[in-house]
């Protein structure tokens, strides 16, 4: 029995309130956009795909109105500024992700919401019941397609789930109602896309087809909002989303608890701008180094283990992980993300400036093998789990780590929040414009509006 997936949807993200949800769901939604905020302030000036992007909005129109673009003096129109700022917070690879899903829920979810919010003059607080509304619609497609399935067939659910969260976001901000955010997920299932085949190359459209997928929902809540007719049963339909997009999806996890058990919670923040699947054998390898001091020239050799699909993505093929040639490469690298960190202890975005081109880097890197690894892929989806193993001169080393930090088990207090916050926005605001917006970020749920939030962020 499929049931009306759709219907129960759209009834849930029409009807959200914060005042009838935990508060704690909320105050995680805010820790999230302060994160997404951040990635996407330091995106718009040092990722290296931004120029292209802004220069293409240009030459396309989207340059021609109100909206705020994050980090950035200039605007855009709604559309423009959805597509602009969803691909902005997906460029550095630092953004969150929820395991079980396989996903990035702030990155489509998050500007189609705040796009929205210009756009009708939306409280701080129905913002936020749109984006929570985003996250369980899209978080929930992604379990029902199972994501080693959707990867399997090519497809990137963070962009083709997150076209239907951002619908559902944006359908929330401008109070659609729930039959009106029925037809726009139906008009979402003519536009959902995203593939995977960036990996092959490390071409920058993984960025693109996030911040698209933000567009797209925008632009089907927006054409909804004026009658216009989707399918109705996009989703669950013999020709619908889970049908098409997957050989075996489980339909009943798509409702599961809805409105009861809050997908929201289970949102990790990352520590790393890399790949979520590296970051279990990172914290690994960094512990591993910190307790027991061997130097990069002890080593002989390191493998990874990784969760079979973890594997598939950061993993294979070995000789073009081995040798990563571009920013997006490394992001996807399991053997160059395992010797930044056995170099350094961490890993930074600007770690990949200094390390790419690096030659003791490169070498080490080419010492790092990884395998699909029974322990992790036990862990595998509730997490995404890894294992380090160094082998050196004086001895080998071996660390499991089943929850990597980020987790919702080992979720960063604000302090932690914060640090990240600064050392990404840090270098193109000063203190006390990075304390007032982060200020503004965490309280937004008694604004007004989002506009007084949204010009924080833009340079003096």
């Amino acid at each position: 029995m499929t049931g009306n997936i759709t219907g129960q949807l759209a009834e849930f993200s029409a009807g959200l309130r914060l005042e009838s949800i935990d508060a704690a769901i909320t105050e995680r939604a805010k820790l999230l956009l302060l994160d997404t905020i951040g990635i996407a302030v330091r995106a718009r000036h040092d990722a290296e795909s931004t120029p292209a992007l802004l220069r293409a909005a240009q030459r396309l129109g989207f340059m021609s109105g109100t909206a705020t673009i994050i980090g950035d003096a200039a605007t855009a129109n709604f559309a423009g500024a959805a597509w602009i700022n969803g691909a902005l917070a997906h460029s550095l690879d630092f953004d969150d992700t929820h395991a079980a899903g396989s996903i990035h829920p702030s990155a489509p979810i998050v500007p189609a919401a705040l796009a929205a919010a210009e756009m009708a003059g939306a409280s701080g607080r129905d913002t936020l019941a749109g984006i929570i509304a985003g996250y369980e619609v899209q978080i929930r497609l992604s379990l029902a397609l199972v994501p080693s399935d959707h990867y399997a067939r090519g497809f990137h659910p963070t962009a083709t789930c997150g076209a239907f969260g951002a619908a559902a976001a944006a359908g929330r901000v401008l109070g659609l109602n729930a039959g009106q955010i029925a037809h726009g997920f139906g008009i979402c299932l003519s536009q959902t896309s995203g593939t995977m085949e960036f990996l092959a190359d490390g071409a920058w459209t993984k960025r693109f087809q996030a911040g698209y997928a933000a567009m797209n929902g925008l632009i089907a809540a927006s054409l909804a909002a004026e009658g216009f007719i989707g399918p109705l049963s996009p989703i669950e339909g013999a020709h619908g989303f889970l049908n098409s997009y997957a050989p075996h999806p489980v339909f009943e996890k798509a409702c599961a608890g809805l409105g009861e058990r809050y997908e929201t919670m289970a949102i990790a923040i990352k520590p790393y701008p890399s790949c979520r699947y590296s970051h279990a054998a990172m914290d690994g390898l960094i512990a591993l180094r910190a307790q027991h001091g061997f130097s990069i020239d002890e080593i002989e050799s390191v493998e990874v283990g990784l969760p079979k699909t973890g594997w598939d993505i950061i993993g294979a093929p070995q000789e073009a992980k081995q040798n990563p040639k571009s920013i997006v490469d490394g992001q996807f690298s399991m053997p160059f993300l395992a010797a930044v960190a056995l170099r350094q202890g961490g890993m930074g975005w600007d770690d990949y400036a200094r390390h790419l081109h690096d030659p003791e880097t490169l070498a080490l890197t080419r010492r790092v093998t990884s395998v699909a690894d029974p322990q992790a892929e036990a862990e595998y989806p509730r997490q995404m789990s890894g294992v380090a193993r160094v082998r050196t001169r004086r001895g080998n080393f071996e660390k499991f780590v089943a929850i990597p930090k980020g987790e919702p088990e080992n979720f960063p207090d604000l302090p932690e929040l914060r640090q990240k916050f600064d050392a990404l926005a840090g270098p193109y605001m000063p203190q006390s414009a990075l304390e007032r917006l982060a200020g503004t970020l965490t309280g937004l749920d008694r604004a007004n509006t989002v506009t007084a939030m949204l010009a924080l962020t833009r340079p003096n």
